[in-house]
């Protein structure tokens, strides 16, 4: 009997093993289910690519001009997927760019596997399969055209597309690829803001502007012209007090110094980082740190019919210092109220907003900030910048539904260490490692044969 009973429960595990079997491979032939442990999600659709999926209201159709031949069409195919679990509406079709060579030359293919995306009335062309590349190009459609930024020039302002420290070169290439177009605006060959120019820039001016350019801002933003103005310590006057007035905010003097900075690592007390910021519909949702080298404080001084926000401050230990920094240890720099020294915290950074007086738009925006370096080429990558960067540029243009996108960015994929811990690395692995294993087995076998 206890035979009997020992094969019925082994028939009976077979077949239950048997239906699990079954069960998994039809339920795994109806459902998919992926899971992805890499750092970040890396290999999933990032969070930044779900939200602007979520901006498009309707289909979107993807014509890829893939060859038949090879795994081109398969590689396309799986890249979308990712996209149409989160989009079902997105569809993609495909086209053999040998049937209509002449075809292919209208529309400009030259690369095979090349994408067409049709979004309502506007489409993109895609020469790259990444998700960076698609994303942006959605971002573009969402957007609907690209934006005219038209950046001051002739005064040493920063260069939107210059490459020393100093000017704005990578960030402005990572906004063009989002749709923005930057363009020069010298006063000096043009005596007003040409038109179609969707929001103008003065990005630190070191020299005073000329009485003509400085009405031609005024002129433009009293007749509801959207503004970005990047100020510096030291360039609060420069012939710019109109605009100042017709802004209704002023410059302060002096330079902000932050005494909480030494507890951060920071030697230089010019240097602010910022973790908390006012509430503001730039800055709704951040929570990432920035980093501004060298800050104006900023005050309100009249209304002139604008909504003031604040949305940068400087913390509880700062202050206007209006002695020199330079070759000053930090210990000896100290708040001076006799002086005129005024105590934080303070802003430096209004988000304004009023009725357009331009019948062509409802609203027209304008952004004063006390620094320019924390969107240049050498500051550019610390912590949110770039990102809070963005969201000025948008909220500017009026793109209110990509202001909240998640910031973009992966963790880094490199490992940096030291020769040294290089060589202790390559020991241990290489070395120690296998005499480790060798020692270990000889030990095994030794006490096997003393049994």
């Amino acid at each position: 009997m206890g035979h009997f009973s020992r094969r019925l429960d082994s028939w009976l595990f077979t077949l239950l093993l048997v239906l699990g079997a079954g069960a998994i491979g039809y339920l795994g032939n109806r459902y998919a289910w992926q899971a992805d442990w890499t750092a970040n999600g890396r290999i999933s659709l990032s969070a930044e690519s779900r939200a602007v999926l979520a901006q498009l209201d309707g289909p979107v159709e993807i014509v890829s001009y893939a060859n038949p031949q090879g795994d081109l069409r398969q590689t396309v195919a799986g890249f979308l997927q990712r996209y149409q679990a989160v989009k079902p509406d997105l569809s993609l079709r495909f086209v053999d760019p040998q049937l209509d060579p002449a075809k292919m030359r209208e529309l400009g293919i030259t690369v095979d596997g090349a994408l067409i995306i049709r979004y309502k009335d506007r489409e993109q062309r895609l020469d790259e399969l990444s998700e960076r590349s698609l994303t942006n190009a959605l971002e573009r459609l969402v957007r609907g055209s690209d934006r005219i930024v038209a950046f001051v020039t002739g005064d040493d302002e920063r260069r939107a597309d210059g490459k020393a420290n100093a000017d704005m070169g990578t960030f402005m290439a990572q906004l063009e690829s989002r749709g923005m177009r930057a363009v020069p605006l010298n006063f000096a060959q043009v005596g007003t803001v040409p038109e179609h120019t969707d929001l103008v820039v003065l990005a630190s001016p070191s020299l005073a502007l000329a009485p003509g350019a400085v009405k031609a801002l005024v002129t433009y933003v009293q007749n509801g012209g959207n503004l970005l103005w990047l100020t510096e310590p030291g360039n609060d006057d420069l012939g710019l007090k109109p605009l100042a007035a017709a802004l209704g905010v002023q410059v302060l003097p002096g330079v902000l110094v932050d005494g909480s900075g030494t507890a951060l690592g920071l030697h230089d007390p010019r240097m602010l980082t910022l973790g908390d910021y006012p509430p503001q519909a730039i800055t709704r949702g951040f929570r990432l740190t920035t980093l501004f080298p060298q800050v104006s404080a900023l005050a309100q001084v009249a209304q002139a019919g604008w909504a003031v926000k604040p949305f940068l401050r400087s913390g509880p230990q700062s202050w206007t210092e209006f002695h020199p920094i330079d070759n000053t240890k930090p210990s000896d720099i100290r708040f001076d109220a006799s002086a005129g020294e005024l105590k934080g915290p303070l802003d430096f950074g209004f988000a304004l907003s009023r009725l357009s007086p331009s019948p062509d738009k409802s609203e027209q925006r304008a952004v004063v900030i006390g620094d320019g370096d924390f969107l240049s080429n050498t500051f550019l990558g610390n912590g949110g910048n770039r990102a809070l960067g963005e969201r000025v540029f948008d909220w500017l243009l009026g793109d209110d539904k990509l202001v909240d996108l998640p910031p973009r960015g992966a963790p880094d994929r490199l490992l940096e260490i030291s020769q040294t811990e290089l060589n202790a690395l390559s020991f241990g692995f290489l070395i120690a490692l296998p005499l480790l294993l060798l020692l270990i087995g000889g030990a095994i076998v030794w006490r096997r044969r003393r049994r």
